[in-house]
C-alpha cells in the first residue's frame, strides 16, 4: 500500500492552482520510480558518474532549464529562474554510488562491476543517491509547469562524490563550493534530504543545529627496529606500540571527553605490518576516523590523538607520527531556518510524522554547502511500515521502499515554494 499523507490540509500559497500542485505531485510519481530502477541498475562510483550526469542534463534541459556539466567534475546544474523576482534557493542530491557488491533479489538489482584501488569489485547504489537523483528530478519537473508562478530562482545541485573522491583527486560538495556552484546567481539557503533505511515509509525525521558529525580520517606511521620473533629485546615492536596507541585514544572518549555535551567517536578501521610470524616488523601504519559534532570537543581531540601518538610511542623506544584528513564538516541545521521551514516538513508529510532526532555520527558533506549559505537537511523515511528489520546502509543488503520517494518529492517541493513565498 503506498502512503499518501493527507494532502487536503496543505496550505499553498495562493500563487498556485493547490489541486493543481498536489495532481502534478502525485502524477511524477511512476516516473521518479523509474528513475530510480534506472540509476539503481547503473551506478557509477565517485567522480566516475558521466553516463548519470548525463541522464540528468538531459532531463534538465527538456524541461527547459539554463545547465552547467562538468561541475566539480561530474556535476550537473540546472537552474530555474521564475517569472517573478525574488530569492535564491538551492535543492541538492548527490549521485555517485560505492564499491559495494550487490546481494538483493531485485528485478533492476545492480550487476555492474568496475576497480576500486586496484580492486575489482560490483558496483551498488549501497546508501540510497539513486533515490535522491529521481527524487529531485521529480521536483524539476513539477516546477517546470510552473515557472511563471515562481518568485525567484530555483538552482538544482546534483553532487558528485558525497562517498569522498579517489585519492589524489579533488572532488565533493566542497569542490563544487570551490568553483562557485553557490554564486551566480548567489543562494540564500540550500535543502538536502537522505533516504532512511531504518526510518518508516511516510516518516520525516529532523534536528536544529549539530545533525551529523565531522569526520577526519588519520593515518598514524608507527617505526621501530625489526627483530627475530623470538628475541623481541632486540629491537622495538611496532605492533605492541600501534596496541598501546588504539588504547590510548579510547582514554580520550571515555576519560577525557565530556560527552554529555555531544558524542564522539575514534575508530581504527585498518592495520597494516609484517610479512612473516616469526619477524617483529619495522614498521607499522594505523588508518582510522574521527567523528565530532562540536568544534572544541573536536579542537581538543585531535591535539590529544597527536600528543598520545608521539609520547607513547616514544615511551616504548619507537617514533610515530599522525595526519590528518578533513572528509566532511558537522552537518549544522540553522536553528532559524529549521523553524521557519518545520511547517512545511510537516504539510508535506502530516505533523505526527516528523519527528525531532538526535544527533547521529555519521557524516555528510553538504555540510560544506552549510559552511556558506544557511542549510536544512532532513531524513527521509524507506523503510517498508511494519518492518523489523533495516537494511543498513553501505551493506549488500541495502534495500529501500519505492513508496518512500513521492514524500521526498512533496518536502522538497514545499521547502522551495514556502522559502521563496515566506
Amino acid at each position: 500500500m503506498k502512503f499518501l499523507p493527507a494532502l487536503c490540509c496543505l496550505i499553498i500559497s495562493s500563487a498556485f492552482s493547490q489541486t493543481t500542485l498536489e495532481q502534478d505531485i502525485i502524477d511524477i510519481e511512476p516516473k521518479v520510480i523509474e528513475w530510480r530502477h534506472h540509476f539503481h541498475q547503473n551506478p557509477e562510483l565517485s567522480n566516475r558518474e558521466f553516463k548519470t550526469a548525463k541522464k540528468i542534463a538531459e532531463h534538465l534541459k527538456s524541461l527547459g532549464f539554463e545547465v552547467q556539466t562538468g561541475v566539480a567534475k561530474t556535476g550537473v546544474v540546472g537552474i530555474l529562474k521564475g517569472d517573478l523576482p525574488g530569492k535564491v534557493v538551492a535543492l541538492r542530491a548527490d549521485i555517485d554510488a560505492l564499491p559495494v557488491t550487490e546481494r538483493n533479489d531485485l528485478p533492476f538489482k545492480s550487476e555492474v562491476r568496475d576497480t576500486f584501488l586496484g580492486t575489482e569489485t560490483g558496483v551498488m547504489h549501497a546508501c540510497g543517491h539513486d533515490t535522491h537523483i529521481s527524487i529531485l528530478m521529480g521536483v524539476a519537473e513539477v516546477f517546470s509547469k510552473h515557472k511563471d508562478k515562481i518568485k525567484g530562482t530555483i538552482k538544482f545541485i546534483f553532487q558528485p562524490a558525497e562517498e569522498g573522491p579517489p585519492p589524489g583527486e579533488e572532488g565533493g560538495a566542497s569542490l563544487m563550493v570551490k568553483e562557485g556552484v553557490l554564486e551566480n546567481p548567489k543562494v540564500d539557503a540550500i535543502f538536502g534530504l537522505h533516504i532512511n533505511s531504518a526510518t518508516p515509509v511516510g516518516t520525516i525525521k529532523y534536528k536544529p543545529g549539530g545533525m551529523m558529525a565531522a569526520v577526519e580520517r588519520f593515518v598514524v606511521n608507527v617505526k621501530g627496529k625489526q627483530t627475530h620473533g623470538s628475541q623481541p629485546w632486540g629491537g622495538v615492536d611496532p605492533i605492541y606500540i600501534s596496541a598501546k596507541i588504539i588504547d590510548g585514544y579510547q582514554s580520550i572518549i571515555s576519560r577525557e571527553s565530556n560527552l554529555l555535551v555531544e558524542p564522539a567517536v575514534i575508530t581504527v578501521g585498518k592495520i597494516t605490518s609484517g610479512v612473516r610470524f616469526n619477524i617483529i616488523p619495522e614498521s607499522a601504519e594505523l588508518i582510522g576516523t574521527v567523528r565530532t559534532l562540536d568544534a572544541d570537543m573536536r579542537t581538543k581531540i585531535i591535539t590529544r590523538m597527536t600528543e598520545m601518538t608521539e609520547t607513547i610511542a616514544k615511551a616504548y623506544g619507537g617514533e610515530a607520527t599522525i595526519e590528518f584528513q578533513e572528509n566532511t564538516l558537522v552537518t549544522y541545521n540553522d536553528p532559524d531556518l529549521t523553524s521557519q521551514m518545520l511547517p512545511s516538513l510537516e504539510k508535506a508529510a502530516g505533523k505526527d510524522n516528523v519527528k525531532l532526532m538526535k544527533a547521529v555520527t555519521g557524516g555528510e558533506d553538504f555540510s560544506y554547502f552549510q559552511e556558506v549559505v544557511p542549510g536544512l537537511y532532513f531524513y527521509l523515511g524507506g523503510m517498508t511500515p511494519g518492518n523489523t528489520e533495516a537494511f543498513p546502509h553501505h551493506t549488500p543488503d541495502f534495500k529501500i521502499d519505492d513508496n518512500g520517494l513521492i514524500l521526498g518529492v512533496k518536502a522538497m517541493t514545499y521547502l522551495a515554494l514556502d522559502y521563496l513565498n515566506n
